[in-house]
């Protein structure tokens, strides 16, 4: 009953802390929410069940199942201490070179930061690719089905491809609308003990590429079959990054988009950049003479109405099947409308019974106009596209921003929106900006409802910090980058750094108020609770070990978040134990002064 009324108090707080610490990740919006708020959600209520558990089961399980007596140390808990405890004497003696090489690993790791490169979430291997084949508009159906075979083929030369499936154009169920000259071919991979061409699957798409781009007239997107689909779900486009011009006129939005696109090309790191297609597409033009056909008193209804029933066809009649009713079109033979010499011959009736030829009463032509025009929030825009390869989207793009603010003016009323993987990053970052201070005013908050006093509750929040540094260095030595999912690593290591730091400021604040001596108590505190804090990091990095070292599928997502966390816990554990105290030592003395 003593050791449950000692740690009532600490283990609600801290448990609450800990729960607290996830709703950023709660907070989170888009895709990088519905990732990460299950797991947040998963660890809250594990929580809140256990605090529940450890305030009425495992009292009745110990009172049942422990024998009375001294309690005995494991040989792992005495060889823990006789390394401890002396370092953490000399830490008391020499608090201001503890705090200095402290602040000096804290400015280190903060200095590397910048060197750490962003993105918003690591791409997964899906174990296919799929390198999209655009073609020109103006391509016929048989023509875009000779290219791809030529793709396939080229494709299938290569041992580690398994097998290759293409779709020209769009479903019946236009859910992904495409003209016939664009196509998806899915290339499923072997397993990578199989592949003899390539060892890593970077290498493998350059010299893909480098096959592809030997076949002219073709443009190519390389991506993967999933991840070409969120990211034209994310963005509209079917790229990592999208710059999106906007503005009035198609032909200047061409123009700029050409000139940043040549700008874009010279950034290291830039792959498949290629600007919307908005031209190239044939169009059959017929401007109607109006006196012509005054002179035989036609009107231009009526020739309208004859050229849509002859090409475009026009319900005549309807079918009845049951219940079931099918309209009926008409129009003329393909041999008498699939060339302008063919539709110039198509006969129109005048009020007298006479039948003119069309070409006699307008005039027929082939131009060329827009294949598509976009729009996005009520205003014409043009899309340069592209991935990044080599390196991470958050410096090319500031790089990108850079070349394009010195080196491109736009005219007034255009102007430039980024999308893509970089959006979604940028949206994550700001909300969790936005949220993670406001997360950290409660959690102090709550410190100081703990202890009653702002003293101890910015000794811990002091000590936040510094949890950080391990996590750093983790991502900057193992090569990651700086994601969403190691931005929850980060959060995560937040509320354990807190939780020790709460259960040591208790047992210290007991013992001081006990009566016995300051440095005494602090090293009586740590070593009561040196199991404890060491079990926590312990029982966290050996549950994370599998997620740092897993290669399935998934794995990439959850290797930085591992790194961070098993970092952030080594460093976060260290200076808790040694930083914390000094610290607390320091402020006591000042306080009875």
């Amino acid at each position: 009953l003593r050791a449950i009324l000692e740690v009532r108090k600490p283990s609600l707080f801290g448990e609450l802390i800990i729960a607290i610490t996830f709703i950023p990740i709660l907070a989170l919006q888009g895709m990088e929410g519905k990732m990460f708020a299950p797991l947040a959600l998963t660890v809250v209520i594990a929580l809140l069940s256990s605090l529940l558990l450890s305030m009425t089961v495992i009292p009745v399980f110990c009172f049942l199942l422990q024998r009375g007596g001294a309690e005995k140390e494991s040989l792992l808990v005495r060889g823990a201490k006789s390394v401890y405890l002396p370092v953490l004497t000399w830490a008391l003696r020499r608090r201001k070179t503890v705090l200095f090489v402290s602040l000096l690993l804290l400015a280190g790791s903060a200095a590397l930061v910048p060197l750490l490169g962003t993105e918003f979430i690591p791409a997964l291997d899906e174990g296919a690719l799929t390198p999209q084949v655009i073609r020109l508009p103006s391509i016929s159906l048989p023509e875009s089905i000779e290219i791809e075979k030529k793709v396939q083929q080229a494709l299938l030369a290569f041992p580690e491809v398994e097998t290759v499936v293409s779709k020209i154009g769009s479903a019946e169920i236009a859910t992904d609308p495409m003209g016939p000259n664009v196509s998806d071919p899915i290339v499923v991979l072997k397993p990578r003990g199989e592949w003899k061409s390539a060892r890593t699957k970077e290498a493998l798409v350059e010299k893909i590429r480098a096959e592809l781009e030997k076949i002219p007239g073709v443009a190519y997107n390389m991506s993967q079959p999933i991840a070409l689909r969120v990211d034209e779900l994310i963005s509209g486009v079917k790229s990592q990054i999208a710059i999106k011009l906007f503005g009035d006129d198609l032909a200047l939005l061409k123009e700029k988009a050409d000139e940043i696109a040549r700008l874009l090309s010279g950034i290291r790191g830039a792959a498949d950049l290629r600007v919307e297609q908005t031209a190239g597409q044939p169009y059959i033009t017929i401007e109607i003479d109006r006196r012509k056909i005054a002179r035989y008193g036609i009107n231009v209804a009526d020739i309208q109405e004859i050229i849509e029933t002859a090409i475009g066809g026009q319900e005549a009649t309807e079918l009845f099947e049951g219940e079931r009713r099918f309209g009926l079109s008409l129009r003329l033979p393909e041999e008498k409308r699939n060339s302008l010499e063919a539709m110039r011959r198509i006969l129109v009736s005048s009020p007298s019974g006479a039948r003119i030829p069309l070409a006699e009463l307008a005039q027929l032509s082939l131009t060329e106009g827009p294949v598509q025009i976009s729009r996005e929030n009520g205003k014409r825009r043009i899309v340069v596209e592209l991935n990044v390869e080599g390196r991470d989207i958050g410096s090319w793009v500031a790089e990108a921003q850079q070349r394009i603010r010195s080196e491109t003016t736009l005219p007034e009323g255009y102007y430039i929106t980024w999308g893509g993987a970089f959006e979604n990053q940028q949206r994550a970052m700001r909300r969790l900006s936005m949220i993670v201070p406001l997360t950290l005013g409660l959690i102090f908050f709550l410190l100081y409802m703990t202890f009653d006093s702002f003293r101890y509750a910015g000794l811990i929040v002091m000590n936040l910090p510094f949890a950080l540094i391990g996590g750093i260095l983790g991502l900057f030595f193992s090569g990651l980058y700086l994601s969403v999912p190691a931005s929850v690593g980060f959060i995560s290591l937040l509320g354990v750094a807190v939780l020790n730091g709460v259960v040591l400021v208790t047992c210290m604040n007991q013992l001081v108020q006990e009566g016995i001596p300051i440095e005494k108590a602090v090293i009586q505190g740590c070593e009561r609770r040196l199991r404890p804090v060491l079990m926590t990091a312990l029982v966290a990095i050996l549950g994370l070990i599998p997620m740092l070292f897993a290669t399935g599928p998934g794995s990439e997502i959850q290797k930085p978040l591992a790194v961070v966390v098993i970092g952030g816990l080594i460093s976060s554990t260290l200076l808790t134990l040694l930083l914390l105290p000094s610290l607390y030592a320091g402020f006591e003395h000042r306080k009875r002064r």
